[in-house]
């Protein structure tokens, strides 16, 4: 199943707004290391935070233990920094979006380390410097369930001899 992974998010708001997209598509969200923010119930009630009952939400303390709870996801990490953009790579049904904080980004060195599953989603004026959080986060899932999705009506599709355009009139 896809998940989403927020390395220490900084701003409540953002994890909000994430914490919502990941209760609308069910998606389950993990949260990886120390916030820069409180997280418990009467915090989270008054950052607007009113979907967090309704998104599994699980903490870890670093990327090591993220990976050993879920041996089967492929981490793929977000980063302006990537080269490779999510509209030219195969997303997998258990596929990790890693993003990290807000002000740095995850840290260059496991970019480096994992440069092959270094994403980026596409941006076209360059004096930009980066997406907000809530957005990538966003457009990466959806682009995710996208294709998963499309791959899933494919093979529907496949076995049953029909396109998805015909009519069973």
């Amino acid at each position: 199943m896809l998940s989403v992974a927020l390395v220490e998010p900084e701003i409540p708001q953002n994890t909000g707004n994430i914490a919502r997209l990941c209760a609308v598509t069910n998606t389950p969200l993990f949260i990886v290391g120390v916030t820069g923010f409180r997280m418990d119930e009467r915090a989270v009630r008054r950052a607007g935070l009113d979907y967090w009952n309704q998104v599994v939400v699980t903490r870890h303390r670093d990327l090591n233990q993220l990976q050993i709870a879920q041996p089967a996801a492929r981490l793929l990490f977000f980063s302006t920094k990537g080269k490779r953009s999510i509209w030219d790579y195969s997303f997998s049904a258990d596929d990790c979006l890693v993003f990290g904080p807000e002000t740095r980004g995850l840290p260059e060195a496991l970019l480096e380390e994992n440069w092959e599953r270094c994403l980026t989603i596409p941006m076209f004026n360059p004096k930009t410097r980066s997406l907000n959080l809530a957005n990538s986060v966003s457009i990466g899932l959806y682009e995710a369930l996208r294709q998963l999705h499309q791959n899933r009506q494919s093979s529907d599709c496949s076995m049953s001899g029909e396109s998805s355009s015909s009519s069973s009139r």
